[in-house]
């Protein structure tokens, strides 16, 4: 796991982001229902240090891919602010200022059948944002930056010539990373790079953006469910559950000493390919609908601790063990923190 240094290069404060999905007004007036708000996020803080990687894990439709679309600018924020290298992202910036910005900034989208153009070239495809931000200057420059950054995904200059159906999974993925890398970014947010591709390719991936993060000096935001994933990626986790952060540790931490209800149960799912015979709790019941979410803590009506006060009272993140966990069974000491065994299949 990749080692993360001194200082916040990203700090995100009171994040909030609502949708409106309610039918059409004349609808709701005619049928007399009331509008509909989901709470994707609902109040998030996250500060990444330059070089680490950070990652979000959770259920489906917890609101992860939501907070990665907002860090880069896909979504405005409902509430809250993104600060990027003491750069409030939300401010009032001039056109090259913002641009100089979002060039220190790339995504790797989830899906790379969806994410390249299929009518381009390799070479376009990646050529696309260097010419954007005018980072060549000539024809030659321009070809010679190309091919090295195929090099640096482990394809060939050659491949810059093919198109995108002539590649598999994997490959295709890496042209999206040197696409990414094409405009000399500092920081990437990867939104599940890998839950697209088979099991031995996502290892090859996960291999090339430790390389290049060591390389480069890169800082990640790291969007997964795969908890394996996770735990050989990660230099601190923040565990989502409905649109707010439940617990924030180091990964090493989390994974030996998980203290929310919700994080235990997710590890509990790992497999125990050891066979240590440890007790599992797996997650039962259903998400709630984040259009109404519970009251007070929104995991109690899955958790075996909750007493009146989580139903009643929204828990405020402490801090424990150089995180911090959002529940009153830990900060009341009903839910003690015992060392477990959790072992992350690779």
């Amino acid at each position: 796991m990749p080692d993360g240094s001194t200082g916040q290069f990203v700090r995100i404060s009171g994040l909030k982001r609502y949708f409106d999905v309610s039918a059409p007004w004349l609808v709701r007036m005619i049928e007399s229902r009331p509008r509909q708000i989901v709470q994707a996020v609902d109040g998030i803080d996250i500060e990444i240090a330059k070089g680490e990687t950070f990652s979000l894990v959770g259920e489906s439709g917890c609101g992860k891919s939501t907070v990665a679309r907002l860090v880069v600018g896909l979504y405005p924020p409902t509430a809250g602010t993104i600060e990027f290298d003491g750069n409030d992202m939300a401010g009032r910036h001039s056109r090259a200022d913002m641009a100089a910005l979002r060039r220190r900034m790339q995504m790797i989208f989830q899906d790379p059948y969806a994410s390249l153009n299929p009518r381009w070239r390799v070479f376009d495809i990646i050529a696309e944002p260097i010419r954007a931000f005018g980072l060549s200057t000539d024809k030659a420059d321009l070809q010679k930056r190309v091919e090295d950054l195929l090099r640096q995904v482990k394809l060939t200059p050659a491949d810059g010539r093919k198109f995108p159906h002539e590649f598999s999974g994997g490959q295709r993925q890496r042209v999206s990373i040197a696409r990414a890398l094409a405009s000399q970014p500092e920081f990437l947010v990867c939104d599940e790079p890998t839950s697209a591709l088979d099991v031995s390719v996502q290892a090859q991936i996960l291999n090339l953006m430790v390389d290049l993060q060591r390389r480069f000096g890169l800082t990640y935001l790291f969007i997964s469910h795969n908890l394996a994933v996770v735990y050989h990626i990660s230099t601190r986790v923040g565990v989502m559950y409905l649109g707010r952060l439940v617990e924030v540790a180091p990964t090493e931490t989390l994974f030996t000493r998980p203290k929310h209800p919700y994080t235990r149960m997710l590890l509990d799912t790992i497999p125990d390919l050891d066979m240590t015979g440890r007790q599992r709790a797996p997650v039962g019941g259903e998400v709630p609908s984040p259009i109404n979410p519970p009251s007070g803590c929104t995991f109690h009506p899955r958790c075996p601790f909750a007493n009146d006060r989580c139903k009643a009272e929204r828990p405020m993140p402490i801090a424990i063990e150089g995180g911090t966990v959002a529940c009153h069974a830990i900060e009341e000491g009903r839910l003690p923190v015992e060392e477990r065994t959790y072992v992350a299949n690779s």
